[in-house]
């Protein structure tokens, strides 16, 4: 593990991480000053491309947008979500992982499930491809709304003993995705590796947010969305006052133009 992995594990019970998606330079670019890991998330397939799901998205998207996201990260650890489908085995698995690493630069790839994926995830870390797990909601795997994760025992049970397998077979950190607060809290302090919480409360060792959410470009209504700018706002105001200059003949003036 280099450094920037060795900063992320020792912020555990120490300071919280902030992770944010990124699937262009520009935005990567404007969030890297703040962010411990940025991630270029399957997100991208509702964020940008209107998806129902993120099982349409493809490697090749993944790894256009990672290479775009890598120009504009210099201080952050950068991770790929791996798609739905190329990692259904571990020939398979450590193929794209390769290519995705050879071909964007990025730190790891993220991978999601726990005991049904485990032995690709341990294979991908012997052949020394860094992992972050993801458990909770898995986005990949659900058909129909998102509902949270670790109400009934044996599924807080199954979410707990993952995250456990998880730590074991080396991953460096996991995700929790709508992950019921208490035990949230009970896996974070059960593990030596941080914890990323999304919609799983402020007892995981950090917090991540889809970008767009977060700027206020989309119009999310997901519970644990809180919108922190609106962009969207930004963006209307700024064109509406371009298409009065344009239409008053203000712009382009001399000054704009090439004499």
């Amino acid at each position: 593990m280099n450094f920037k992995f060795n900063k992320i594990l020792n912020k555990k019970n120490k300071s919280k991480i902030i992770c944010l998606t990124a699937y262009s330079k520009n935005i990567a670019e404007a969030i890297d000053l703040y962010t411990d890991i940025i991630l270029v998330g399957d997100s991208l397939g509702s964020v940008l491309y209107n998806y129902s799901t993120t099982r349409k998205v493809t490697l090749d998207q993944m790894i256009e947008h990672s290479k775009s996201a890598r120009l504009g990260i210099k201080n952050s650890l950068m991770v790929v979500d791996m798609p739905y489908r190329t990692y259904t085995n571990k020939k398979r698995a450590l193929k794209n992982a390769k290519k995705i690493i050879k071909e964007t630069k990025c730190d790891a790839v993220k991978l999601e499930g726990g005991s049904s994926i485990i032995k690709i995830v341990e294979h991908l870390i012997i052949n020394k491809i860094p992992v972050m797990g993801h458990l909770g909601i898995l986005p990949q795997s659900v058909k129909g709304k998102f509902k949270i994760k670790g109400k009934k025992n044996n599924e807080r049970n199954k979410i707990l003993n993952d995250a456990k397998l998880l730590q074991k077979k080396g991953v460096f950190s996991i995700v929790l995705e709508c992950v019921e607060t208490s035990l949230a809290k009970k896996i974070t302090k059960s593990l030596k590796i941080p914890t990323i919480g999304i919609g799983s409360s402020q007892n995981c060792d950090g917090q991540v947010l889809v970008i767009d959410d977060l700027i206020g470009l989309n119009e999310s209504k997901i519970k644990f969305v809180k919108k922190f700018g609106k962009i969207k706002n930004n963006i209307s105001q700024a064109v509406k006052i371009f298409k009065k200059e344009v239409l008053s003949k203000k712009y382009p003036t001399r000054k704009y133009s090439y004499n």
